[in-house]
């Protein structure tokens, strides 16, 4: 039997979800590792950050014929249309997301006094990249084409805050096309693991 994948660190981080629900949908086994904070054990959190993209594109590429094999596209175009999107969500949709989920979903939480300014400013900000990525889901199903890839699994942490924990949900669901990929993206049973087990460990 294979050595399962070490996974380190809490699945309420949106980087270790973004990971666990690759690993999933490509059926590939691994092992959750619980990271002690207080002792310093996750020695740079933003590491996993900055590679929980580059993570995926592995795991897609290492096990390729398990689980969901269209995940990271089938052929050179797919590929190339997916790379797209996922540079877009690094780019575009993930620094004002991050902004927001923090200060609404974390920052009350962690008692740490919310920045109005910055909240408004990357609100209006992820509302423009918003309204490209309704055009471009007006035209097809899923970001990179007709079926659901690692673009689209890659807008799933930050998302889900926003959507569940912050008074931003409308930001999607109130768009047709958007809200139409979000209820669609959101139901699909490799994220509901997730979900589960961030309730679990919180």
């Amino acid at each position: 039997m294979a050595t399962p994948v070490k996974v380190h660190g809490p699945p309420l981080s949106t980087a270790v979800s973004r990971v666990l629900a690759c690993l999933i949908e490509k059926d590939v086994q691994f092992q959750l590792i619980p990271v002690n904070m207080s002792k310093g054990e996750h020695k740079s959190p933003d590491f996993l950050k900055i590679q929980s993209r580059a993570i995926c594109r592995y795991v897609c590429e290492k096990y390729a014929e398990k689980g969901n094999k269209g995940l990271y596209g089938s052929n050179p175009l797919a590929k190339a249309s997916i790379d797209q999107w996922l540079e877009a969500e690094g780019q575009s949709f993930n620094p004002p997301s991050s902004v927001l989920v923090f200060q609404l979903a974390f920052a009350p939480r962690m008692k740490i006094k919310q920045d109005q300014s910055l909240i408004n400013q990357n609100h209006d900000k992820l509302a423009k990249v918003l309204e490209v990525y309704e055009k471009r889901l007006g035209e097809s199903r899923f970001l990179a084409g007709d079926e659901f890839s690692l673009a689209d699994l890659s807008h799933l942490p930050n998302t889900h805050y926003l959507v569940n924990a912050t008074d931003r949900g409308e930001l999607f669901t109130s768009k047709k096309n958007v809200g139409r990929w979000w209820a669609e993206i959101s139901s699909r049973d490799s994220w509901k693991k997730v979900v589960d087990m961030q309730k679990h460990s919180s």
